[in-house]
């Protein structure tokens, strides 16, 4: 009876673990706090934590002021940048641009359009986008699992919670090659925007 509920509960967390890491936006992460310039056409310096955060369908610009409170404004801002299937980046940008987003959150959101030479966009969304159909080859593999193990047939769920494990791995390595990729430096002033990889990342990699 133990043996059965382990093997339900460490199944129930692969699968749990393979459908929420689609969604997440901490991939890779960095933050950096500096003094920045706030809105374009303004010279009103703020002092602010910003932070970078790519998922695999899409990057995640934040921005949260040293107080909260400076330039009679709040600065606090969390805004979303998809690349998924469906979704148009360079649009989700041009709406940034109308809605007079900060000056950070654009100059970060610029790096990873189609039309900049950076070339990020392409690398981050290929690779997120062979990721994320790896994952969710892996939770069909998983499901299988599940079946075979409700059956009950041992050897095979095993076998296919071991595929299941497989993906995953795969998964973590089409990241890795946009992860390992050149990119183009993030600089406010003096202060360097630097990434590494994120939560998301490393529970695949435990979990697999």
């Amino acid at each position: 009876r133990l043996f059965w509920l382990l093997r339900v509960v460490v199944s129930l967390f692969v699968g749990a673990v393979v459908l929420t890491i689609q969604f997440t936006r901490d991939w890779e992460s960095g933050w950096v706090t500096a003094n920045t310039s706030y809105k374009s056409f303004s010279r009103a310096l703020v002092n602010a934590d910003i932070g970078l955060h790519v998922g695999l369908a899409g990057v995640n610009v934040t921005l949260v002021g040293n107080p909260v409170n400076q330039v009679n404004e709040t600065i606090d801002y969390n805004e979303n940048f998809a690349w998924g299937f469906g979704a148009d980046y360079d649009h989700s940008y041009s709406e940034g641009l109308d809605k007079g987003l900060p000056s950070p959150i654009l100059y970060m959101a610029e790096k990873f359009t189609t039309r900049s030479p950076c070339g990020m966009h392409r690398q981050y969304r290929t690779s997120g986008h062979y990721a994320s159909l790896t994952l969710w080859m892996a939770f069909c593999t998983w499901l299988i699992s599940i079946l075979l193990f409700s059956m009950p047939v041992l050897l095979y769920g095993g076998y296919m919670l071991l595929l299941t494990a497989a993906l995953m791995l795969f998964s973590l390595l089409f990241f890795f090659t946009a992860r390992n990729t050149p990119k183009c430096p993030i600089q406010f002033g003096p202060a360097a925007l630097t990434t590494d990889y994120g939560g998301s990342f490393w529970l695949t990699l435990a979990t697999g």
